[in-house]
């Protein structure tokens, strides 16, 4: 048997980095307040499946005085031969006739428990219909029918399923609480090996308990384990690549940058993963500053430029050009992580006194053009064609709010699509607003979301304006519209995850 399934949780005591979760099942069991669905979201290895079985065994138990019986339905749920228990994997089982003959069965009374209970792992892979089928069932099921419903990818499960259901999201799993099972797991099976070595595999898991312990297993057959062997499994994306190339990026070392793309792509390490390595531990030194008082803005350019980089990385043709290319744009004489307390100002140069020099080498001054003759009928016809008429507003206004505008719109995906949009032009009452890439144009588009960005610019510029959403492939950004920027905290989500 694998460490992971020997060393699952077989109880809510036993459940480790979930406590609020924990909390709350365990009141809800002592006042026999259990749903009869309930939802377990979050990342992979978490602990979802293992609680849900926690809590299925639980409510299988419920009213069973028998210790026999008790026993043995026990062991039906850890071996699945309960046919009062259900387990199944919507990725391989997502069919409306899946769902359909599931539906079926709970229609006749639990056999061995007063129960019966249905875990549907990666509840997500399931078709529309699917869900449709299983969502009547939700609304009113039997008395003795119980759902754990459970997914990697919560925004992919219906709003209509979601309601149905108690929802708990589990976290990624800190890095001490890993290394502390990790340290029993070795403890308890007699596994030789160096706090480094259990910090790296903790560090690699990225709060995952299947991995980290998965990882150890593979670990375990060897005499004593240290951070080369951890090194010699994973490849050096958890530690010495990501450690130089932090010191390459503070140091604004070009050459070592490179190199050590380069031998990332040489040793098959995935770049994207490398990336995210690198906002990670770029996000502990924000924290780290923002803890002391410190300016945590030293760290934004880096997290900008790396956020960015991550999202080329998924279509990029040669994907270690883009990594290196973000990497090297952050070099410059001064390190990276200063920021200069002075921004640096254009000044003008101090009149010297000098002698008056003859008329003949003395430089005439242009005389300044007369204003009617400067106004050509070319310019006379742009400043007729730019100016509103009066009650409307002018384009330059609406890029003067710009930045306002984009920061009160919600909702937040909504927002962040429109700080891909170029305000280009203005007729009338209509605003158009042009996009790089159509999923963005899409997002804002969207009948609520346009309206939502029109409720906004009535509220702070006073025009009631009808915007129009287009793609235009290579725009050139004009200069007047204020540039919004990142919201940071919105795109690390997207890579990072809740945490």
């Amino acid at each position: 048997m694998t460490l992971y399934l020997k060393y699952r949780p077989q109880s809510l005591d036993s459940v480790v980095g979930q406590d609020p979760i924990v909390t709350t099942l365990r009141q809800a069991i002592e006042r026999d307040q259990l749903a009869h669905a309930y939802l377990f979201c979050g990342t992979r290895g978490t602990g979802k499946t293992s609680v849900a079985r926690i809590l299925a065994k639980t409510l299988l138990l419920k009213g069973t005085e028998d210790a026999v019986l008790r026993t043995q339905i026990e062991q039906g749920v850890e071996n699945g031969s309960l046919v009062d228990f259900v387990e199944i994997d919507a990725a391989s089982n997502r069919r409306i006739d899946d769902i359909r003959e599931l539906i079926d069965k709970i229609q006749f009374s639990p056999l061995i428990a007063k129960t019966k209970v249905y875990i549907i792992d990666e509840v997500h892979m399931l078709t529309k219909e699917a869900f449709n089928a299983l969502l009547k069932t939700l609304e009113e099921p039997p008395s003795y029918a119980f759902f754990i419903l459970a997914t990697t990818e919560l925004h992919k499960v219906p709003d209509t399923i979601q309601s149905r259901c108690q929802r708990f999201l589990f976290k990624r799993v800190k890095p001490e609480d890993l290394i502390s099972r990790l340290r029993y797991i070795a403890t308890e099976e007699k596994i030789e090996v160096t706090d480094e070595a259990l910090g790296t595999i903790a560090f690699h898991a990225s709060g995952s308990f299947r991995d980290a312990i998965s990882l150890l297993d593979q670990l375990r057959s060897l005499p004593k384990i240290d951070v080369a062997d951890v090194e010699q499994r994973i490849g050096k994306t958890g530690t010495t690549i990501v450690t130089t190339l932090l010191e390459a990026i503070d140091s604004g070392n070009a050459d070592s940058i490179s190199s050590l793309v380069r031998e990332a792509e040489d040793t098959n390490v995935p770049l994207d993963t490398l990336t995210v390595e690198l906002l990670g531990r770029l996000r502990i030194r924000m924290h780290a500053d923002i803890a002391r008082n410190a300016n945590p803005l030293s760290h934004i350019r880096t997290i900008d430029v790396l956020l960015k980089a991550v999202q080329d990385l998924r279509f990029a043709p040669v994907p270690g050009l883009v990594l290196e290319a973000a990497l090297l744009s952050l070099c410059s004489d001064a390190p990276i992580n200063q920021v200069p307390v002075q921004p640096i100002q254009s000044k003008q140069p101090t009149p010297v006194a000098t002698k008056p020099v003859t008329p003949k080498t003395e430089p005439v001054a242009a005389k300044p053009m007369p204003i009617k003759e400067v106004i050509t009928e070319s310019v006379v016809a742009e400043i007729t064609k730019t100016t509103p008429a009066e009650g409307s507003i002018s384009l330059t206004d609406i890029r003067k709010n710009w930045i306002k505008i984009v920061d009160k719109v919600t909702p937040p995906h909504v927002r962040m699509s429109l700080k891909n949009a170029i305000v280009s032009g203005i007729d009338g009452n209509t605003l158009t607003l042009s996009f790089g890439s159509a999923f963005h144009r899409d997002k804002v588009a969207d009948t609520s979301a346009s309206r939502a960005v029109e409720e906004v610019i009535k509220e702070i510029t006073g025009a009631p304006l009808e915007i129009v959403c287009i793609v235009e492939k290579a725009p050139v950004a004009p200069a007047p519209t204020p540039a919004s920027n990142v919201d940071l905290a919105e795109a690390a989500e997207d890579v990072f995850g809740s945490f």
